[in-house]
């Protein structure tokens, strides 16, 4: 079995599983949780009290987290779900009629894993405490992601590896610019 067939058949599988085994209760957990996010919502939101509360540490925090989420953004959003055209996971694939609001643009990767992971890893190492609590919640807006219909397993992974690589981008940006470019 070839790689790209291995991970559509991991993908229909997971996705068909949580889709069926998601109890109400934890359906509107993570549709609340997702809802938040909406728009980098949830992550402007918890800039704020961070730089609010935090003291310098927390304006370190927020302002890496922020700069995280813009850059994953720009590469999930804006470059890679225009040249990749996924469609989303089948509609009757899922109990619920969640599938009926979500977008129209390609599948992959998930915009909503990248920005909750870039700003959860980007915060993590100015604020190890408030990275602990951020990632709570970005992981429940990535299973919520599949749950709902909106992405399959593979384009939250793709989502979560962006992030990652934006929060880190972000954390050595003023190393590299220094290195190469001064």
């Amino acid at each position: 079995m070839s790689v790209l067939a291995l991970t559509r058949e991991t993908d229909r599988r997971l996705t068909k599983w949580l889709a069926a085994n998601a109890s109400p209760c934890v359906h509107r957990v993570l549709s609340a949780v997702e809802e938040t996010a909406e728009s980098t919502k949830l992550w402007c939101g918890a800039a704020a009290v961070m730089a609010s509360l935090g003291g310098w540490r927390g304006r370190k925090a927020a302002a890496a987290g922020l700069a995280a989420v813009a850059l994953a953004q720009l590469a999930s959003n804006g470059v890679c779900k225009q040249l990749a055209d996924r469609p989303r996971p089948p509609k009757e694939w899922f109990p619920h009629d969640e599938t009926e609001d979500r977008p129209d643009s390609s599948s992959f990767p998930s915009g909503h894993t990248a920005a909750a992971v870039a700003f959860t890893a980007a915060v993590a190492p100015a604020w190890p405490l408030a990275g602990a609590v951020c990632a709570v919640p970005a992981a429940m807006v990535a299973v919520e992601r599949v749950q709902s219909g909106a992405h399959y397993p593979s384009d939250v992974a793709a989502g979560a590896a962006i992030g990652l690589t934006g929060a880190w981008l972000i954390r050595r940006a003023p190393r590299l610019v220094l290195r190469y470019w001064l």
